[in-house]
């Protein structure tokens, strides 16, 4: 599912207007096959309905274990999130983005993101903490091997916060792929196929 850097750099997204200064970590293949217009579906899906944090054990033993070392550390105090340590992306957006509805928030998974825009095939979703400021988006691309001819891409983008920062997603990264990434992006899968009566047929 993991795809090169490229896959998500090589794209005109919207999002490399205004984040330059952030690297890419992470490119996902996502397991959401579907119509040209289906991106709307998989946004109401993780921001409403997913639960796949919870999928596993191993998952559910490394939030634990995070939320314990932030607790202890004080990473995720209010005063070391957006609109303190860090300012919303919202306000590097352009003209034509900040005067459209941003899109749902991610709240039901043990990090929050704060949605920053929603296009017709692009959502952009932000979290900061003290050691990290980060862009989840997701992405509706062609494909002509996936039903429907079209399917989800998933990024993740990062600007650390210092040396502390850097040394933490250097921790993480091993745990971030051996059990976080892959059982998010089958659970979500999994509920994207549950989830297909409801879709319009059109394109599947």
């Amino acid at each position: 599912m993991r795809l090169p850097r490229t896959a998500h750099t090589s794209r005109p997204w919207r999002i490399h207007q205004f984040a330059p200064d952030f690297r890419v970590e992470d490119v996902w293949r996502m397991p959401t096959p579907g119509g040209p217009d289906d991106l709307a579906h998989l946004v109401d899906q993780m921001a409403n309905g997913t639960d796949a944090h919870r999928s596993s054990a191993p998952s559910r033993l490394l939030f634990a274990i995070r939320w314990r070392l932030g607790k202890l550390f004080g990473w995720d105090r209010p005063d070391a999130g957006l609109g303190t340590r860090v300012p919303t992306l919202r306000d590097r957006l352009p003209a034509d983005l900040r005067q459209e509805p941003p899109g749902p928030d991610l709240k039901g998974v043990p990090v929050p993101f704060t949605s920053v825009y929603h296009t017709r095939d692009e959502w952009a979703a932000e979290m900061a903490n003290r050691t990290v400021h980060a862009v989840m988006h997701i992405g509706w691309v062609e494909d002509a091997k996936a039903p429907g001819g079209y399917r989800g891409q998933m990024a993740v983008l990062v600007k650390p916060n210092g040396f502390t920062g850097s040394l933490y997603m250097a921790a993480i990264k091993p745990f971030r792929y051996l059990g976080v990434y892959q059982q998010l992006l089958l659970a979500i899968g999994r509920e994207w196929r549950a989830g297909a009566p409801g879709r319009s047929t059109a394109h599947r």
